[in-house]
């Protein structure tokens, strides 16, 4: 009794009187050391050691990409087939054949028809250089005679008289500061940007979002230019700007489906000579190793190379 009540002291009323402390009665649910006996187990419960046992030995569930016959499963929409009309003119075209221009151009004419809008024209030159020597870098700009059936958005950094200049060729903004703060607050409505050598120091800070928007001015590509009344012009009218990519491949646009042959024969040809004119020097071997054209929506056709 001793040993009870040293284990379970009297709670104090406050009133400097106790109250009796509950006796242990062994007769209930309660061990012989007053411990609660421990709960039985579920009749489908395993015990612990076997229920860790099969957590670790079991193995986990891994998202599978395979179907159960083995092969890939299939996710979102199949890629759809080839058109008919692009199916019909696609076997016009020998795809191991270069055509001469007069003939490409001619074949480029019959497969361009059949759509609701007039496609844009494109040829790509494969050239033999290494993009990544910068000496063999090929980039410019060029004006085709015949133009490309489509005007451009141009605006100038510039001020004083030639913003005047700038504005009366066809520029549809003009400024230094002003435009500046406009296309660094995300204004890029526009399709390319002329600037005075003299405006570069304000200008070079739109590197970051001109860049890669692939609008930047640069003396490399005629957009830098003391001249920006004719730069305006060119550009506004058509001018288009190269440069090759990673594959040493040059795209361009040079006309449109609407355009006679003889027009489209004129462009073709003027920039194959001007990517020609541009050969570095430290290139080998042939210069201009394939040339293709193709419509937005039509099959390419090799023309061939005349070295």
């Amino acid at each position: 009794m001793a040993a009870d009540e040293a284990a379970n002291p009297e709670p104090s009323t406050g009133e400097g009187t106790s109250t009796k402390t509950k006796k242990f009665d062994p007769t209930k649910d309660a061990g012989a050391e007053g411990k609660r006996k421990p709960r039985a187990p579920k009749a489908d419960a395993a015990p612990a050691g076997e229920a860790g046992e099969k957590a670790e030995g079991a193995p986990k569930k891994v998202r599978s990409n395979t179907d159960n016959t083995g092969g890939r499963k299939k996710r979102g929409r199949p890629m759809r087939g080839k058109s008919k009309r692009l199916t019909a003119m696609a076997e016009k075209v020998d795809i191991n054949k270069a055509y001469p221009i007069d003939e490409g151009v001619k074949l480029l004419k019959a497969v361009t028809g059949g759509t609701k809008f007039d496609q844009t024209i494109n040829i790509v030159l494969f050239l033999g250089i290494d993009p990544k020597h910068a000496d063999q870098m090929i980039r410019g700009s060029v004006s085709l005679p015949r133009g490309i059936g489509k005007t451009k958005k141009v605006i100038a950094f510039v001020d004083g008289n030639e913003a005047d200049e700038a504005k009366a060729a066809g520029a549809i903004e003009v400024g230094v500061d002003d435009l500046v703060k406009k296309v660094n607050d995300g204004w890029f409505d526009f399709d390319v940007a002329i600037a005075h050598p003299r405006t570069m120091g304000k200008v070079g800070r739109l590197g970051r979002v001109l860049g890669p928007l692939g609008k930047m001015p640069s003396p490399k590509n005629g957009t830098v230019t003391a001249d920006v009344g004719q730069a305006v012009k060119d550009f506004a009218a058509g001018k288009i700007e190269f440069r090759n990519d990673t594959g040493g491949n040059v795209h361009a646009i040079v006309g449109r489906a609407s355009f006679s042959e003889s027009d489209l024969k004129e462009n073709i040809n003027s920039f194959i000579d001007h990517i020609r004119r541009l050969k570095p020097a430290t290139s080998k071997g042939h210069y201009i190793k394939k040339i293709s054209v193709n419509g937005t929506m039509s099959p390419g056709i090799m023309l061939e190379v005349i070295q």
